[in-house]
């Protein structure tokens, strides 16, 4: 029988047991529409994370911490603001700035929230950072002790122009220290002089929940002068370069400090993000393993069914290799019909899961910057996203739901295909 025979024959087979074959194929279109739609979702969450971490990024620039990125360490080493004038003595340092924040309650006359203050130095951070740019207002050069620089997310804090802090409103900050069992909270009012530009990305700088006043004024406002990271601006971001750099920090505090670079960092969260695909698309695969199965036992039932039909095709001079043909060509299809319909529906399914989860991110309580003011309870951050369904991943669907058919269809293909022309026949 020719290849084009075979072929009509399986799909003839196919359209006389249409509801037997329509449900044997949603198995396999469940189990590809669930890889496609998880693998698309989680690859383009990954994009947009690495997308957004990218343009919250300086590559020239290294965070020095005593733990990582300033959290967890065990070590009773610390960190001053004056650490800053030791740093800048290394080569291929161009500055560095100190970062102390602290959470704060502000009051902003139509409401109040709590959000991170962070004191820096305005001017190495402009250099560190195109994002710390004002776009009402204007960063001071020599900032007075009661400026503050506020982020977009504070400006703005809904997105929608309700205006909640502008250029020359006082704002009242308060936090709270403890006096034996009492509470004694410690107030400061600070004049907004400059709003800057949205970022809407989040990542180890300036931040839309970014509130920020002199690291002066901190160190006098917070009573002291211990920093959480020091942000060190390179004058090139070549990897040799980072790790000379690095390498000349940690022996200047005698290896009880940390030095991150966000390349290495943004290579983690990426491989880390490469791993939870995989994972997911296995624990899809399980349904595709399912749908296999399926297959299988819908063949063998199948085989039980049309024993006279195989034993006729034999009478006829079909030989083994023809019956075994016919019947993986049936699976074949099945699999390529589920898998074509498992990639549309996969693909549907991933875009309105990215679109709900895009709407539930870029509703209130986002996300602050790590070294530039986060804590945050103000939007701020909003982040879309798309899911991918690349080639690559289409390509791969179509062959696990041909290949998964196939495989399972093997054995009672291979039953049918040594049934004895009059055993066949004699079947009931």
């Amino acid at each position: 029988m020719r290849a084009r025979d075979t072929m009509s024959y399986a799909f003839g087979a196919i359209r006389l047991r249409k509801l037997r074959s329509g449900l044997t194929t949603l198995g396999i279109v469940i189990g590809i529409a669930a890889i496609v739609a998880l693998m698309s979702f989680t690859q383009g969450f990954q994009v947009a994370i690495e997308s957004q971490f990218q343009e919250g990024f300086s590559t020239d620039t290294v965070i020095v911490s005593t733990g990582f990125l300033g959290f967890g360490s065990n070590s009773d080493f610390t960190l001053y603001v004056n650490d800053t004038n030791y740093i800048n003595t290394i080569d291929n340092v161009e500055t560095s700035a100190a970062i102390l924040s602290r959470s704060c309650t502000a009051d902003l006359g139509n409401m109040t929230r709590v959000l991170g203050v962070t004191g820096v130095n305005y001017t190495a951070y402009e250099i560190m950072y195109s994002t710390f740019v004002a776009e009402r207002g204007a960063i001071p050069a020599v900032p007075s002790n009661d400026s503050a620089v506020i982020g977009h997310g504070v400006y703005d804090p809904f997105g929608n122009g309700t205006i909640e802090a502008d250029v020359g409103d006082t704002i009242l900050l308060s936090y709270s220290v403890r006096n034996g069992t009492s509470l004694v909270y410690i107030n400061k009012t600070v004049t907004v002089v400059a709003v800057l530009a949205e970022i809407g990305a989040f990542g180890l700088g300036p931040s839309d929940s970014g509130f920020y006043i002199p690291i002066e004024t901190a160190v006098e406002y917070f009573d002291t002068d211990v920093v959480s990271q020091i942000v060190v601006k390179l004058v090139d971001d070549s990897e040799a370069m980072v790790t000379s750099t690095s390498d000349a920090i940690k022996a200047l505090f005698s290896n009880m400090v940390s030095v991150t670079s966000p390349t290495a960092l943004l290579a983690t969260i990426s491989s880390a993000l490469g791993l939870v695909s995989i994972l997911i698309a296995g624990i899809a695969g399980i349904s595709l393993l399912v749908a296999g199965i399926g297959i299988m036992n819908i063949m063998i039932v199948s085989l039980i069914e049309r024993t006279r039909e195989i034993g006729i095709l034999k009478a006829l001079g079909a030989k083994g290799r023809t019956v075994l043909a016919v019947f993986l060509t049936e699976a074949g299809l099945i699999g390529l019909i589920g898998a074509v319909a498992g990639i549309l529906l996969g693909a549907l399914l991933g875009n309105l899961i990215g679109i709900g989860v895009s709407a539930m991110m870029s509703g209130d309580g986002g996300f602050g910057g790590m070294g530039g003011g986060g804590g945050s309870s103000f939007g701020g951050f909003r982040m879309a996203f798309a899911p991918v369904v690349t080639p690559s991943l289409i390509l791969l669907a179509l062959f696990f739901g041909v290949v998964v058919s196939l495989v399972f269809a093997l054995y009672p293909a291979r039953r049918a295909s040594k049934l004895t022309p009059v055993d066949a026949l004699r079947s009931e």
